[in-house]
């Protein structure tokens, strides 16, 4: 990460998800002595600090400081209130403001923040902490080509970026892959209870599913062959995988993934509307 050697970064919010990018970064080389947290929970601030050895702060304008990118990670229900306590610092400064909540317009944190700041949406999920994560990408119009390589090195550093052009898309990238990762544990957990079912112990059954979906996600991400050929190739004609997959389209196993998926990107333009 040499190229980001003059940046600062101020995550505003220490859970989860700036917890992953925090490990990510940091796994990839950026300092932690370029980093700082605002969160006013003490326990993830001492956790992140010890951790990470991050300088921790339970004051947002504290935190931010001179830093020349602030990484917004609180939920979206209090981020409006949280840009507007910010804003006089950010028109002073003008810092990259990055966003990863979920439903939040770049149009909005502009207005929020008071106007012509440069802002970049982005949808990571939580496998950034291993450094496989995987992120889409909006910048508006005030970021500049500077700023969006900034954006962009850093989100690579916790694995792959995808940048999108059309801002309504964002809902989208949530419901795939920010949120994502809950469906393949969900499986991974449906998966197991029924290799329990069928009698095997908890502990063989966790294993066979663990390394079966890291087997399958490489083969995805490393053959180049799209997922229909994949599972084509695996399907014996009257086999064992055959009769699975034929139970999991009669009981349209499809629909209820995209069902799942239309719910997802409902709720972020949802989550869009109640905080205008």
């Amino acid at each position: 990460m040499s190229s980001n050697s003059n940046i600062s970064i101020t995550f505003i919010g220490g859970g989860n998800m700036a917890r992953s990018l925090i490990g990510g970064m940091i796994q990839k080389g950026l300092p932690a002595d370029k980093i700082k947290v605002a969160e006013p929970v003490a326990a993830l601030a001492e956790a992140l600090a010890k951790d990470f050895s991050v300088a921790t702060f339970n004051d947002n304008n504290q935190a931010a400081g001179n830093s020349t990118i602030w990484v917004f990670a609180v939920k979206p229900q209090v981020m409006k209130s949280v840009c507007q306590q910010l804003a006089p610092l950010a028109q002073a400064n003008k810092p990259l403001i990055v966003s990863i909540a979920a439903g939040i317009t770049s149009e909005q944190l502009d207005v929020w923040l008071g106007g012509n700041m440069p802002v970049v949406r982005i949808m990571p999920n939580t496998p950034a902490l291993l450094g496989a994560g995987a992120s889409g990408l909006f910048a508006n119009a005030h970021v500049n080509a500077e700023q969006k390589r900034h954006a962009q090195d850093l989100m690579q550093a916790t694995g792959i970026t995808v940048w999108i052009e059309n801002e309504n898309l964002m809902d989208a990238v949530t419901a795939v892959s920010g949120s994502g990762p809950a469906y393949v544990f969900l499986l991974a957990e449906a998966m197991q209870a029924a290799g329990v079912a069928q009698g095997l112990s908890e502990d063989a059954a966790r294993a066979l599913t663990n390394q079966t979906l890291l087997g399958a996600a490489r083969m995805l991400a490393e053959t180049g062959e799209p997922a229909d050929v994949l599972r084509q190739r695996v399907t014996s004609p009257g086999g064992t995988t055959q009769a699975a997959i034929e139970s999991f389209e009669a009981q349209g196993f499809r629909g209820i993934v995209n069902k799942a998926i239309e719910a997802a990107t409902q709720r972020g333009r949802t989550l869009s509307a109640a905080n205008d």
